[in-house]
């Protein structure tokens, strides 16, 4: 008798939102079109350069197009929101942006399986390189990067969305799946048992990544030029896979097992933590990183230094 449908739910308020709501605004802001422009800065280089179009360059092109799609499932709404000091949405449109958001958190994580991959033929098996990365090949591991997330997203969408509700207030600063199904009085057995599901595929591609890592590192230990390779092209792939993972566990030990005791500014964090760095970070750590990318996005200062002196 106490199950209803609710068509709108709210949002959690920021704190102190009446105050300071215009600082908010400015600072996501910032952090919005920053993220748009060193990503869209990252890929207009690696499209424009021909020499950067090999199955690297391309897989991380990929991922800086995931950070832009993740990104832009919550920062329109939220700055939306603090216009408007209105924290609300409605079920339709929180379904997609969990259903966005959390398909870039898995298309990033494929990406990074694939890079892996793309790294561990390259420094072990440098002679089947381009047999094994060939142009049908790489268009396969895009799709393996898109198509899982999508699918799987959908189909834990679809089972959050056939549940009858009795609560609306979603404790969190945007939409994510497994708080709209916590919002059900039904049994979440189902969805439960799905969503350890996918925790165990994204723990299986992240024990994959790491034991592909060791390996490469103890075939790099004889070569110079191996180990020049790897501390070049997988330190940066290193340094995003730990930033996404620390940035999922937050989320999913916050979206699981949060509490309302914990302080705001700390729930925040947790909430935030893989809308923010993951998106803002892989531009700046390959493009500082990797040479051939680093020379190319600099030619332009290099070039207006050259003129003015």
């Amino acid at each position: 008798d106490n199950q209803s449908y609710f068509a709108t739910y709210t949002l959690v308020e920021p704190r102190d939102s009446k105050s300071y709501r215009h600082i908010y605004f400015t600072c996501f802001f910032v952090l919005y079109v920053l993220i748009l422009f060193l990503n869209i800065w990252l890929i207009v280089v690696i499209v424009l350069e021909r020499a950067l179009h090999q199955p690297m360059y391309i897989f991380l092109c990929n991922l800086c197009l995931n950070g832009i799609y993740g990104a832009t499932g919550f920062y329109p709404k939220f700055l939306h929101d603090l216009i408007l000091d209105s924290y609300v949405i409605p079920s339709y449109m929180c379904a997609l942006q969990a259903f966005v958001i959390y398909t870039s958190v898995k298309c990033e994580y494929c990406t990074l399986a694939v890079m892996a991959y793309d790294r561990h033929v390259a420094i072990c098996r440098p002679l089947d390189y381009h047999t094994k990365m060939n142009r049908f090949s790489c268009v396969l591991l895009l799709a393996f990067c898109w198509t899982v997330p999508l699918i799987t997203m959908a189909i834990s969408v679809s089972l959050s969305n056939r549940m009858a509700l009795c609560k609306y207030h979603i404790d969190k600063l945007y939409c994510d799946n497994w708080s709209m199904v916590k919002l059900s009085c039904q049994s979440t057995v189902i969805n439960n048992t799905y969503g350890f599901l996918i925790i165990a595929f994204i723990f299986t591609l992240f024990v994959l990544i790491i034991l592909s890592y060791i390996k490469l590192a103890v075939a790099c230990k004889a070569s110079l030029e191996c180990r020049r390779k790897f501390w070049q092209t997988c330190v940066p792939h290193l340094f995003t896979l730990v930033n996404f993972t620390i940035a999922m566990l937050f989320d999913t030990m916050y979206s699981r097992y949060g509490s309302s005791d914990f302080p705001d500014n700390l729930r925040n964090f947790l909430a935030l933590e893989i809308i923010i760095v993951p998106p803002l970070f892989n531009p700046l750590i390959y493009g500082l990183k990797l040479k051939e990318i680093r020379k190319r996005l600099l030619r332009p200062f290099n070039n207006v230094i050259k003129m003015s002196g």
